[in-house]
């Protein structure tokens, strides 16, 4: 007789290679046919609506594994939204004004007012976006993503720039905005201000100088100190890296609070008398090489208020002023102070009502009314500074300095502090500060660190500067009196007509002749604001121009989920003109995650070859092993990939789809209706459910916390250890060997058609294909998609559940260790499988009765041909002896003398025992052609 033919052998259509990077694209293919997305939208309305807001990617370039993480973290969250009984709808978004895209239409066409009119322009970078969006949505619904693709929000569209105005003119009748000439940083490159978002620090090396403001009346500067007169040059020595701002100085400021001393001595036989925090005082004479120093007095700063001291290289004196601003953590304990040019100085500026000097122009250079240097690039000018001060002997001192300082984001380049008329969202007119410090504390962040981050942010941050000096971007459509300079009365009117034009009609009707006549404006009486609004409002206002306005999205939204970078960035700008409009956040909750990084913890770049391409990544491993990856590291930190790493995430992928393939090779002829009560089920296989129930809850848990590092590694070894290396090592002989409707298979199939339900959406929301496929080969009928399912509800625990845990872990403990010992009887060549070995173990207390219940079957659960088990105290010298975790368990394995049974292998005493049969066991012989073997407990 042929005895395969009687064998159960697992059959599937579900492939063993998983062959990711050709399958995919055909089911991305098959979803956007069937209009998948839609049909869940259809299925899930009704349910509580759960709504993740896209912070916008811009719109240029390639994306890259940064995007990667972004959209798949999202994607993942969503996904676990559906399976948990929301209505989650994702509308992703793309920003799309601002400098980057007016950068690359200008290569293409040049700059406006010389190759082409503003208009034109607009419209190409209109053009430009809309082909750079179409690259990156392919690539994210490569990965997997599903979303409204093909209905995204764009900062671009009419509706979305109306929205904008709208919320601007919200934020106006809130009193938030002001108008002011303030200090702002300013990248000549871009010849526009810069939000706070749109600056880094990076490491510059500056020359550090210092400085002597002489006495103009050392009498007055001796008397404040209450000494003589000193036959030396007196004055006040002040200590800075920016040598280019000394031609906008005003004032020199001291801290009132502060001690200094005058003290005397010589430079290079130079007699001088200079007024030092007295903190630093041995520094700095050490630094300009002061020798013979002598303290002459000492005075608190206020003293001096109001002293004059000449400039050091224009006629004209300054006063000493006071400010908090001024410590001794470096320098000389006196600050240069030049209002145009920093934050501070023009603050403590306007106490004193100091002239704000702004010397440079737009485009980084000194203007053509700046004695000694005119038309000087700033940052080349610092030598001639030097040059000049060397010369009449005001520099003191001089060295290259290192330090951190602001550059822009896009071009990379030091910024500097301007002062210019711009458009300025207050953080304190309208008390936007506090009211956002209170919205911050409603807010769970995570990790909660987010909260102190952003706190601190915006405790200490500016008047938001919301005017841009460009052409790609939407107006500010205010009106200005040509003699007052005030707002139009009617400006918060006037801004919501003009929303309704540029809804109709596009942001260029703000630029044609015509828009006086259709506002009703006298252009006699007034004039345009001609500034754009800071891409940071586009992005910041998304929740009044998606989240209002969409029907399948409400505000606030429960979740923002971004890179931790966004704290200073969209996070805030939607939190600020949230606040401000409405007086309370926008979203309930914040994840932020880390950035991509090499295996060596590097920053990824081209000049450095270390950079993973997700495209290559999906056109080699796919996008599901891509997605894995997300899940597997903690994107709560820096989130390292490589090639090693990825094939790593490989291997652990195939474990999670060889699993899924066994069961469903094993559910061959089965069908749910077939499925037994849970009372008829084997304990084993009732045990196999009961875990699945368990690890559902903590994977549910997981996900709702976010935790997917978790979710990975619970079902990884789930996948590897309960089933892989227990569950279904055991199962085999009673799926292959019984017969293939008894009893003990079906048991068998129940359990493992459970599993499946519940493995296969565990997994949907990281391995999105995967889940797909496999929810297409499970028996029975089903929804179109994994997505229309929910967790499943078919799991269940044992009953006397805690005891029966108890009672398989140390069956499982036992095992364990029969194992490791059937392993060295296999290395030293006694034995080829563990069905040729038969076991005798000793064992007392709860493990003796936990083995105890498992009967004549003890062999199945310990895969060997044979197992006894005995008293511990009578247990031979020659035993094994281990520890186990209660008690002790001796154990003896021997190679088996009796006949292999050809069909399941078993090394048993009683193959031949059925002359039709004589080349099997009794049980066997009995599943061919008797009434099959009965099995108990496994």
């Amino acid at each position: 007789m042929e005895y395969k033919e009687t064998i159960n052998l697992p059959k599937t259509a579900f492939p063993m290679k998983a062959n990711l990077a050709n399958r995919e694209p055909g089911m991305i293919k098959e979803w956007e046919a069937a209009d998948l997305y839609r049909r869940i939208q259809d299925h899930t309305a009704g349910r509580p609506v759960w709504i993740l807001h896209d912070g916008p990617p811009y719109a240029n370039g390639d994306i890259h594994m940064g995007h990667a993480v972004n959209k798949i973290l999202k994607d993942m969250v969503v996904k676990s939204r559906l399976l948990a009984g929301f209505h989650s709808p994702y509308v992703p978004g793309w920003d799309c004004h601002g400098l980057p895209i007016e950068l690359q239409v200008e290569k293409k066409v040049g700059k406006v007012g010389h190759k082409v009119d503003a208009e034109t322009f607009r419209q190409k970078c209109r053009e430009y976006a809309d082909r750079q969006i179409d690259l990156q949505r392919d690539g994210f619904r490569r990965m997997g993503v599903l979303g409204d693709w093909f209905h995204p929000y764009t900062t671009k569209s009419s509706i979305y720039e109306a929205d904008m105005i709208r919320a601007l003119a919200s934020i106006l009748d809130g009193g938030h905005i002001v108008q002011g000439a303030k200090p702002v940083n300013w990248c000549f490159d871009c010849g526009s201000a810069l939000a706070e978002a749109e600056i880094e620090y990076m490491d510059k090396t500056s020359p550090a100088i210092d400085v002597l403001f002489a006495a103009d009346d050392d009498a007055a500067l001796f008397q404040a100190f209450g000494v003589g007169r000193v036959k030396a040059e007196a004055g006040i020595p002040i200590w800075t890296t920016t040598p280019w701002t000394l031609p906008a100085n005003e004032a020199v400021a001291l801290n009132a609070g502060l001690e200094y001393v005058l003290v005397s001595g010589h430079v290079d036989g130079r007699a001088l008398v200079l007024v030092l925090a007295s903190e630093l005082a041995e520094t700095v004479a050490a630094r300009i090489g002061l020798e013979q120093m002598e303290v002459l007095a000492t005075a608190p700063g206020e003293v001096l208020e109001h002293l004059r001291l000449k400039h050091p290289f224009y006629d004209k004196t300054v006063p000493v002023i006071l400010g908090d601003h001024v410590t001794t953590e470096a320098g000389t304990g006196a600050v240069h102070t030049a209002p145009g040019h920093g934050e501070e100085d023009f603050q403590v500026g306007r106490e004193y009502d100091l002239p704000v000097t702004n010397p440079v122009g737009a485009d980084g250079r000194y203007l053509e009314n700046v004695e000694l240097f005119a038309g000087e690039w700033v940052w080349a000018a610092n030598d001639h500074v030097l040059d000049v001060m060397r010369e009449n002997g005001s520099l003191l001192f001089v060295e290259p300095f290192e330090h951190s300082y602001p550059h822009c984001w896009r071009h990379k380049s030091p910024t500097a502090f301007r002062v210019t008329p711009q458009w300025f969202i207050s953080m304190e007119q309208g008390g936007l500060r506090s009211l956002a410090k209170t919205a911050i504390e409603s807010v769970d962040w995570i990790p909660g660190w987010g909260e102190e981050r952003i706190r601190g942010m915006v405790e200490n941050r500016p008047d938001w500067c919301i005017s841009r000096q460009r052409t790609w971007g939407v107006p500010i459509p205010m009106f200005i009196d040509r003699l007052s300079r005030e707002l139009h009365p009617d400006t918060a009117a006037l801004m919501q007509k003009t929303a309704d034009l540029v809804e109709q009609q596009g942001i260029d009707c703000w630029y044609s002749d015509e828009i006086f006549s259709q506002l009703g404006v006298d252009p006699e009486h007034y004039e345009q604001v001609t500034d754009i609004l800071d891409v940071w409002f586009d992005s910041g206002v998304s929740h009044r121009c998606v989240l209002d306005e969409r029907e399948d999205l409400k505000r606030p939204a429960e979740l923002y989920l971004e890179g931790s970078d966004q704290h200073r960035g969209w996070f805030q700008s939607s939190l600020l003109s949230s606040v401000a409009m409405h007086g309370v956040a926008p979203y309930r909750q914040v994840l932020t995650h880390g950035f991509v990084v090499d295996a060596e913890g590097k920053k990824m770049s081209k000049s450095m070859g270390n950079v993973v391409s997700p495209q290559k990544v999906m056109n080699s491993l796919g996008a599901d092993v891509m997605r894995l990856w997300v899940a597997a590291a903690d994107y709560r930190g820096e989130m390292s990939v490589s090639d090693e790493i990825l094939k790593r995430v490989a291997d652990a992928y195939r474990r999670i789809r060889n699993t899924a393939r066994f069961l469903l090779g094993n559910l061959d002829g089965f069908t749910p209706d077939q499925a037994l009560e849970p009372a008829d089920m084997l304990p084993l296989d009732r045990w196999a459910v009961d875990c699945a129930a368990q690890l559902q809850q903590q994977v549910e848990r997981a996900y709702d916390d976010y935790q997917f590092l978790q979710v990975y590694q619970k079902v990884h070894n789930f996948c590897a250890f309960e089933m892989g290396a227990f569950y279904l090592d055991i199962l085999k002989d009673r799926l292959y060997t019984t017969g293939f409707d008894s009893v003990p298979r079906k048991s068998a199939q129940t359990a493992m058609y459970h599993v499946l339900e519940a493995l296969s959406r565990w997994i949907a929301p990281v391995l999105s294909f995967t889940a797909e496929e496999i929810h297409r080969h499970i028996p029975g009928q089903r929804s179109d998609s994994i997505f229309l399912e929910t967790w499943y509800g078919g799991l269940f625990e044992m009953d006397d559940a805690e005891a029966e845990r108890e009672r398989w872990r140390r069956i499982m403990q036992v095992r364990d260790e029969v194992s490791k010992s059937i392993e060295n009887v296999r290395r030293d060549g006694k034995a080829g499988s563990s069905l040729a070995v038969e076991v005798d173990l000793w064992l007392a207390g709860a493990s003796r009765k936990a083995i105890d219940s498992l009967g004549d079957e003890l062999r199945f659960v310990l895969l060997t041909s044979e197992a006894r088990v005995g008293d511990l105290e009578a247990a031979p010298d020659t035993a094994e002896r281990v520890r186990l975790e209660e008690g002790e368990l001796a154990l003896l394995v021997t190679p088996s003398e009796h006949q292999k049974c050809v069909r399941c292998w078993h090394y048993r005493e009683d193959v031949g025992s059925d002359p039709e049969h004589p080349e099997v066991c009794g049980r066997c012989a009995d599943n061919v052609s008797g009434s099959g073997e009965v099995r108990r407990v496994a």
